[in-house]
């Protein structure tokens, strides 16, 4: 359950540092070079000089770097499960063997690279998500989605969608924890046992979380519908989003730095 709290994607904290004043297009298109720039990569330098890059931003956005190396907790298993795949499954120079499994020097390389691109990724995103509110978020991908509406892409309720999905990740792992705790004072046991034990134990955590969630969905729809919420066609914005300076030197300085490491790492 404390594995659920440190979960930060989907999160804002409201604040007043560089990356917070930023436009929320140049953010969204700063993490997009970013991401593509871990799949570029292809050696620990690359990958050291994509670090660089995030604990820039961490510096700049003001947050502390403890919070964000939180969230990076729940992955714990994903990361171990990728390096292990690596290791015991790509052929090379055996460093040493168990039984019928071999761990290679090319299996530790390539699953400690996976370990870091999804730490990175985790990160990137996360420092997206803690700096720009859902509405911000909201505007900025409807306004990058704009030039789609000509061959009929719904940009704005794609952008509601994609925020909405955010928001309630939070709220959802909240939904879970308070869950768990019920099903725990009741006697449940989620912590013992084996692998497929454990597994069954939460499946009656799924039915009221489902449940729980129809009902959200329906109490937002309600909501929206009783503000007279219509869709996105003529609907006028309390903040237009502009460019400043500030933006079109960091969009630059992200893609500059993002081509010239993924062409020489």
């Amino acid at each position: 359950m404390a594995m659920l709290r440190n979960i930060t994607i989907g999160q804002y904290i409201p604040g007043e540092s560089l990356l917070h004043r930023l436009d929320p297009r140049t953010k969204i298109l700063a993490t997009f070079l970013f991401i593509v720039l871990l799949f570029l990569v292809d050696s620990f330098v690359g990958y050291g000089l994509a670090a660089l890059l995030i604990f820039a931003a961490i510096y700049f956005s003001r947050i502390p770097l403890k919070f964000i190396l939180r969230g990076i907790k729940p992955l714990l298993v994903i990361i171990i499960l990728t390096l292990s795949l690596h290791l015991f499954m790509t052929e090379g120079r055996v460093i040493f063997q168990i039984w019928f499994l071999k761990v290679t020097v090319e299996g530790l390389v390539r699953g400690l690279m996976m370990g870091s691109r999804l730490v990175l990724l985790v990160m990137g995103t996360s420092i997206l998500t803690l700096t720009t509110s859902p509405i911000m978020l909201t505007d900025g991908i409807e306004s990058l989605l704009k030039p789609g509406r000509k061959i009929g892409v719904p940009a704005h309720e794609l952008a509601m969608m994609m925020t909405i999905a955010l928001r309630f990740i939070p709220t959802l792992l909240e939904e879970i924890d308070k869950i768990m705790k019920a099903q725990m004072a009741r006697g449940a046991d989620f912590e013992s046992g084996n692998i497929i034990q454990r597994a069954k134990s939460l499946i009656p955590i799924l039915v009221p979380l489902f449940v729980s969630a129809f009902r959200r969905a329906d109490d937002l729809a309600i909501a929206m519908e009783a503000r007279g919420y219509r869709g996105g066609e003529g609907r006028t914005k309390f903040r237009e989003l502009k460019f400043s300076k500030v933006d079109g030197l960091v969009l630059t300085l992200t893609f500059v730095y993002v081509v010239v490491v993924s062409i020489y790492f």
